[in-house]
């Protein structure tokens, strides 16, 4: 596995590009905190994408609506501290580029400033004025076609996109207005595979999928999704590979039962004075009812208190 603590230098965004037609597809799975982000890049994925879907799979949102630039800025420097090889994709809020074209870079500057590697927005050629200048600014910037979540009120739905030949043309006229702008890679939602294939033979640029089929350049699913971390209904297009959620309940009740029927911690995972120190213990406190035993009990060997390890504390 990849070891993403020693790797010499991350993959970028001119590499991922490079992988179009490479034969081997590219692996995309989001992230949104140093643990998922060091799970993510042992497991060998292309890239990392730090999706506003931390709304609902982080967060607690119904929608990726509420995300705020402040909330991505966090979420990206968590991951970015990792120092991934994965390329670190951040995703652009909605309202962060649907500003004027000055703001926008701005907000993506604030995402590259915090380790990013490039961002991700969604949208066609209405958005190519505001594509171009974060590319200007040299900022790698990843398309997002079909489904667009954050465009979910004006689509009436989280429904699949292009179905008829009108919307499939748009979509793949979307595709290489953004590609001939510069994007160095574009996300295909929800679509049906015949328009990702057709989208994918028209650009030079690589496709991502999700729910797109099989012939994109790529494919990305959330983090939660692919362990099974939640009960909510999966789309289509989501195979679960783990049941953690399911694991992770019953972990916890079990911790719950041992420390109730007093079998946490057991002496083996007790620190112990030394059998004279407890004695002195024990009848220090017999003798100074009143007192603070712990805090006047002599330490054992008399000097500093030893490490506990590298576990964690509360």
């Amino acid at each position: 596995m990849a070891d993403s603590a020693t790797s010499v230098r991350p993959v970028t965004a001119p590499e991922i590009a490079a992988r179009k037609g490479s034969g081997t597809p590219i692996v995309m799975i989001t992230a949104y905190d140093a643990p998922t982000a060091r799970v993510v890049a042992d497991a060998g994925a292309d890239v990392i994408l730090v999706g506003d879907s931390v709304a609902n799979v982080v967060l607690g949102y119904d929608d990726t609506l509420q995300v705020t630039v402040d909330d991505m800025v966090h979420h990206v420097a968590a991951v970015a501290r990792t120092r991934p090889r994965p390329l670190v994709v951040g995703d652009m809020p909605w309202l962060s580029y649907h500003v004027s074209v000055p703001d926008t870079v701005q907000n993506a500057a604030r995402l590259v400033r915090v380790g990013a590697g490039a961002v991700k927005l969604e949208g066609g050629r209405k958005r190519l004025d505001h594509v171009r200048a974060i590319i200007d600014a040299e900022i790698p910037v990843m398309g997002h076609l079909g489904l667009t979540p954050q465009s979910v009120h004006a689509l009436g739905g989280f429904k699949v996109q292009g179905r008829d030949l009108e919307a499939a043309r748009a979509i793949v006229d979307d595709a290489v207005a953004l590609a001939d702008a510069g994007c160095f890679a574009i996300v295909l939602e929800c679509v049906p595979d015949a328009v990702a294939r057709l989208v994918t033979d028209s650009i030079a640029v690589p496709t991502i999928g999700i729910g797109a089929g099989r012939h994109c350049d790529g494919q990305v699913l959330v983090f939660h999704d692919v362990l099974g971390l939640e009960d909510r209904t999966t789309p289509k297009f989501v195979r679960r590979y783990a049941e953690l959620g399911t694991d992770a309940r019953t972990a916890l009740a079990a911790f719950a039962a041992d420390v109730r029927q007093g079998r946490f911690p057991s002496s083996d995972e007790t620190y112990h004075a030394a059998d004279t120190v407890a004695d002195e213990i024990a009848r220090y406190g017999q003798t100074s009812a009143g007192a603070d035993p712990v805090a006047d009990a002599p330490r054992s060997g008399g000097g500093e208190p030893r490490s506990v390890g590298a576990g964690h504390s509360a």
